[in-house]
């Protein structure tokens, strides 16, 4: 079959480009034939977790996945389970948000908590660092704290910007 007479463009329909196109492009799967295509892998859709729901993750049931928060976005810390498993050496920062913990590199009771007031630049260069380098690059994302989302009385936090949420994607989440 000849192709287009010189200076004509080939016209194709719609639907034929669009099966030229998932034809000739790598990398996208291929459907077998009378297979519907899978979708897109994802995991879980994010949750909101209150500090109660929160705790039931602390890593003491075998069973359960272990959680904790920082800066409060919770994280599924599970793979790291000699970490932040019952019993090991982080175990106290799981099943809470532990940002200023995180923050000192402090175990201590008084420092497993969410409120950063006081804390120096240089810790909070170090939680940032951390945040980004341990936790967004090794753990994934499950939820919120509800104290992120919301203020002390129950009102929304109007500083809560779904959009700038890392794996925040709103059209799964309400």
């Amino acid at each position: 079959m000849a192709g287009p007479a010189p200076g004509r463009r080939l016209r194709l329909r719609p639907l034929a480009a669009l099966a030229l196109l998932l034809a000739l492009a790598p990398g996208l799967p291929a459907a077998q034939a009378g297979q519907a295509p899978r979708p897109a892998e994802r995991g879980p859709p994010v949750r909101l977790f209150t500090e109660e729901e929160l705790a039931r993750y602390g890593g003491e049931e075998e069973d359960q996945p272990i959680y904790m928060a920082v800066k409060g976005v919770v994280f599924d810390v599970t793979s790291g389970k000699e970490f932040y498993g019952r019993g090991a050496p982080y175990n106290a920062l799981t099943g809470k948000d532990s940002t200023r913990g995180v923050a000192k590199m402090s175990l201590d009771p008084a420092d497993l908590t969410h409120d950063t007031t006081g804390l120096t630049a240089e810790e909070l260069k170090s939680l940032d660092d951390v945040f980004t380098t341990v936790y967004k690059a090794k753990y994934p994302i499950v939820g919120y704290t509800a104290r992120r989302i919301l203020n002390e009385d129950g009102s929304p936090n109007l500083d809560f910007k779904p959009e700038d949420q890392p794996h925040f994607d709103i059209k799964d989440e309400f």
